[in-house]
């Protein structure tokens, strides 16, 4: 029971936690194996061999290896009673986690695209593409 009203205090892995049940001295790791990343490799000493971080492929990271380039964005809108869907044409300015910009070079005008929308893109010419874990781009069949 506690003492006066004072919690008992216990120190695992040297590190004081009052409230917790005592589960052994201070420092005391026992057999805890080490923290291990999805996909890592352990050693036969025990050692964690850290995987190389590779890019990954997110529409998003596509768009950034292209800008500049002219693409058209067929984009739909849910419950819109004026258009449902719209196509967009222009020049990869900027790409984000959530959104598009382009330039029209007719107009000059900038438009922010937001991903939820897009469906698809079309390009008329060769894209730059980085395949995680795959150094340049992969080979077209050609």
């Amino acid at each position: 029971m506690f003492n006066q009203g004072v919690p008992p205090v216990n120190y695992m892995n040297g590190v004081r936690y009052p409230g917790v049940p005592s589960r052994g001295t201070a420092g005391d790791t026992g057999n805890v194996p080490p923290q291990v990343s999805s996909g890592s490799q352990i050693t036969q000493g025990g050692a964690v061999m850290p995987m190389p971080q590779f890019e990954q492929s997110y529409v998003e990271n596509i768009l950034r290896l292209n800008l500049g380039k002219t693409g058209t964005f067929y984009m739909t809108y849910e419950n819109n009673s004026q258009w449902n869907a719209k196509v967009f044409t222009g020049v990869i300015e900027a790409a984000g986690r959530d959104h598009i910009i382009i330039s029209e070079r007719s107009t000059g005008r900038r438009i922010l695209l937001l991903m939820v929308n897009l469906d698809y893109v079309v390009f008329d010419e060769p894209l730059q593409y980085q395949y995680p874990g795959v150094i340049g781009n992969p080979p077209t069949g050609r």
